[in-house]
């Protein structure tokens, strides 16, 4: 289902004259239309993917899978501002869902270890403040700190930090996709090896089944291969939708992996400052 339909600068007067409102692809945004249940946002760093993923998120006021939401997380102040100037169409308006970027969770992920490994240590002293009492008594008064541990695990999985990059990422995604959600992902494939990432491509597609939208920015060439989905290439100070075999992202990688002796001839014979 694509809850989101579409966004546009809203008419407000002037835009200001500072970030985000500097970068070209922002000052100029289009109308976007989001027509696929899953969209990918495409572009060389610094094109602008990210910071309007950011604004969208703002908007949308979903939770954030990091250290503050949305609306609290100081690092997202100027793009409140640029959401403030966004107008959004929607189907029908979800609260479920979640913002990441990929940088974010690995704070995230110690920081719900250390809101369990505290809980355990409340129960912990409380069965010790209850020593000499009946084992129904320590039962009942520590069952809050059981029920709490047993809902971050069902909601956030448990040991998320102890595990390997690629496994905790996907645990943390099968923990807490629920159907009918929204979800806006910065570059998820950053600590994905490639099978991991066609894992996520086919959690995106059981998702989209139950009626979930993704939006994503991304330089994977994998993910951008998603059977149905969508993208938008921010390139040339301006958004256009694409096809996926036409972008460098998928030429490139297609072209290198055919013939990786010219490719690496190539760089080891010419200047570097060429490439």
């Amino acid at each position: 289902m694509i809850h989101l339909q579409s966004i546009a600068l809203a008419p407000l007067g002037d835009l200001p004259d500072t970030f985000p409102f500097t970068v070209p692809v922002i000052r100029a945004l289009p109308p976007l239309s989001f027509t696929h249940p899953i969209t990918f946002f495409v572009g060389e760093n610094g094109s602008g993917k990210s910071t309007l993923l950011e604004a969208i998120a703002c908007l949308a006021g979903l939770p954030a899978v990091g250290s503050s939401d949305t609306d609290r997380d100081e690092t997202l102040a100027p793009m409140r501002d640029l959401s403030r100037h966004l107008r959004a169409a929607w189907t029908k308006r979800t609260r479920k869902g979640f913002f990441m970027r990929s940088e974010d969770f690995f704070g995230y992920a110690r920081r719900i270890a250390r809101m369990q490994a505290e809980l355990a240590r409340e129960a912990d002293d409380l069965r010790r403040d209850l020593h000499g009492h009946s084992p129904l008594a320590q039962t009942l008064a520590t069952m809050p700190y059981r029920r709490e541990q047993h809902a971050l695990r069902q909601s956030y999985g448990a040991g998320l930090d102890a595990q390997s990059h690629g496994e905790s990422f996907l645990k943390l995604f099968r923990a807490r996709f629920v159907p009918g959600g929204l979800y806006l992902l910065d570059e998820p494939e950053a600590p994905l090896s490639p099978l991991r990432q066609l894992a996520l491509i086919r959690l995106l597609l059981d998702m989209v089944a139950q009626s979930a939208q993704f939006i994503i920015a991304t330089h994977s060439p994998l993910l951008l291969l998603t059977p149905g989905a969508g993208i938008l290439h921010f390139a040339d100070h301006t958004v256009k939708p694409a096809e996926a075999e036409t972008l460098e992202h998928v030429t490139i990688t297609r072209d290198f992996l055919n013939q990786p002796q010219a490719f690496l001839r190539h760089l080891t014979q010419d200047d570097p400052a060429d490439l």
